[in-house]
C-alpha cells in the first residue's frame, strides 16, 4: 500500500477546510497524513482544530518579520521541516511573496469562492450577486505568483437564488467548497491528479480544462458528489465524502 500523501495546511480563520479533510482522513476516505498545520494567526481556530487531533502547529506573526518576502520565508522554513508532498491554502488570507512561491519544490493549491478567473481577491459572494450572475461556485487552482490566476484544477457550481445575500450564498456554498478541496486532494493522493512541467496531470492526460465536482442538485449531500472530467463519467474514488 503507497504511503499516505504528507499534508501540509496553512489557515487563518476558523478551520472548516481543515477540518473538512481530517474528517475524511479519519472515515477512511482519504489516504493523508497531515504534518503541519501553520498559520498568520497564533490565535486563529484553524490552530485549535489541528491541535485538538495532535497535528504540530506553526504560527508566526507578520509583525515580528522585516517584510512580507521575510515573513514568507521564514514560514515555508517551518513547512519544509515538515517534508510535505503538497501544501494546501484553506482560509489563508495573505498574499504570498512571488519570488518565495516560485522557489517552493512542491506543488500548493488553494480554494477560492469564485468562479475563476472571474472575481479573484475577496468579497466574492457580494460581487456575484452585484453582478447578476446566474450561478457561483468554487475553485481550487495550484498556487502562483499571481492572486488567484494559477491552473484551475476543479470547480464546483451552483445556481444563484433570488432571495440570496451574501451571506446566504456563502453559507450554501461552504460545504460544497469542503467536498471539492477533499476530492482534489483525494485525487493528488491516489497519484490520479500531480503537477509536472508539461502541465497538470490527470490520469496520464493533460488537464486541459477544470475538473467538474457533481452533485444531484445544489441541495445535494456533498458527500455524494464525485469529479469528473467535463463531458465523461464521474471519476470512481475520486468522491467527495
Amino acid at each position: 500500500m503507497p504511503a499516505p500523501l504528507r499534508l501540509a495546511v496553512l489557515a487563518s480563520g476558523r478551520g472548516s477546510n481543515l477540518a473538512a479533510l481530517l474528517a475524511a482522513q479519519a472515515a477512511g476516505r482519504l489516504p493523508i497524513e497531515t504534518v503541519l498545520v501553520a498559520s498568520d494567526r497564533p490565535a486563529c481556530q484553524a490552530l485549535d482544530v489541528a491541535r485538538a487531533a495532535g497535528i504540530p502547529v506553526a504560527a508566526l506573526r507578520p509583525r515580528d518579520h522585516r517584510d512580507r518576502a521575510a515573513f514568507d520565508r521564514a514560514l515555508f522554513e517551518r513547512v519544509a521541516a515538515a517534508a510535505p508532498d503538497l501544501v494546501v491554502l484553506a482560509g489563508f488570507m495573505r498574499i504570498l511573496d512571488g519570488d518565495v512561491v516560485a522557489a517552493m519544490p512542491w506543488p500548493m493549491i488553494n480554494i477560492h469562492p469564485s468562479l475563476l478567473p472571474r472575481y479573484p481577491g475577496l468579497d466574492t459572494h457580494a460581487r456575484v450577486l452585484a453582478a447578476g450572475d446566474a450561478e457561483h461556485g468554487a475553485s481550487v487552482h495550484l498556487v502562483t505568483a499571481d492572486l488567484d490566476a494559477g491552473p484551475v484544477l476543479a470547480q464546483v457550481r451552483m445556481p444563484v437564488r433570488a432571495d440570496d445575500t451574501p451571506e446566504r450564498l456563502a453559507a450554501r456554498l461552504l460545504p460544497l467548497e469542503h467536498a471539492l478541496l477533499v476530492a482534489v486532494v483525494g485525487l493528488f493522493a491516489c497519484g490520479r491528479l500531480h503537477a509536472a512541467p508539461a502541465g497538470i496531470q490527470f490520469d496520464g492526460t493533460t488537464l486541459a480544462v477544470p475538473l467538474v465536482l457533481e452533485t444531484s442538485s445544489d441541495d445535494a449531500d456533498p458527500t455524494a458528489a464525485r469529479l469528473r472530467a467535463p463531458g465523461a463519467r464521474a471519476a470512481p474514488g475520486a468522491g467527495a465524502g
